[in-house]
């Protein structure tokens, strides 16, 4: 009886998120319902009600090295995905999503700023272009609700990055700059994941035929994310309990 009624909550969870495979479902039911099990016997569970996880897709991002870079900065980051506080290291990038009106294509681009020791979105800006209003416009809501941080900035090569205005922007707020080594993704690879994330629980495998529906899915996604998203490697919490502990100690 016990297990069936542990069964009927995985499948209640999978419902809600269909995403989430034997382990987060465990890791939900431990952390919002109170009951502790193995990720074997959640499996076993799983199993036996046929729950499966959405599948995997390859990532295709949209930033493409700067014919003509302005500044170039070192990887600096080198690959240490790693921070101990809050505001110490920051990822960027761009990436686009598909909608449909009738047989027309349209995009829209998402460029995000995320913390390597919390994993949260520090901020974020959807846009009909991929410009380099959009990188700005995001670096500047980071920085007007983070005042205080200097953080390493790592990115891309993309062309919005090696600007020189950016770079100006910057050195203006007290910042290190960092970029990835040509060809090389997983220099970027927490903020690479993310969009992996983001496009497997939510968008792969949709077809969105509206701009607001996209829209509204990609920033009830970063809430979700932010706030309810649990994450193993934070130690079963979510970014923004990792943050708020952190404080707290």
């Amino acid at each position: 009886m016990e297990n069936e009624r542990i069964a009927e909550l995985a499948e209640k969870i999978h419902r809600e998120s269909p995403d989430k495979g034997y382990r987060r479902i465990r890791d939900d039911l431990s952390h919002y319902h109170g009951i502790e099990i193995s990720d074997k016997k959640a499996l076993r569970i799983c199993r036996g009600k046929d729950i499966k996880s959405t599948i995997k897709y390859n990532s295709h991002g949209c930033t493409r090295n700067a014919a003509n870079p302005q500044h170039i900065a070192e990887n600096i980051l080198n690959r240490e995905f790693h921070a101990d506080k809050p505001n110490e290291k920051w990822l960027t990038d761009v990436t686009e999503f598909k909608y449909y009106v009738g047989i027309v294509v349209h995009k829209i681009y998402l460029s995000a700023i995320l913390d390597l020791y919390d994993r949260r979105i520090v901020a974020y800006r959807i846009s009909d272009r991929n410009d380099n209003t959009l990188v700005f416009e995001t670096f500047d809501r980071a920085v007007r609700a983070n005042p205080d941080a200097n953080p390493l900035f790592h990115s891309d090569r993309g062309f919005q990055y090696t600007n020189r205005v950016f770079y100006h922007k910057l050195m203006e707020a007290g910042m290190t700059q960092s970029m990835s080594r040509v060809g090389r993704c997983i220099d970027n690879g927490p903020m690479e994941g993310f969009w992996g994330i983001l496009k497997r629980e939510r968008y792969y495998g949709k077809r969105f035929t509206a701009r607001e529906t996209l829209v509204q899915m990609i920033e009830d996604y970063i809430v979700y994310y932010n706030t309810k998203r649990l994450q193993r490697n934070l130690g079963v919490m979510t970014p923004l309990m990792k943050n708020e502990l952190y404080f707290a100690t």
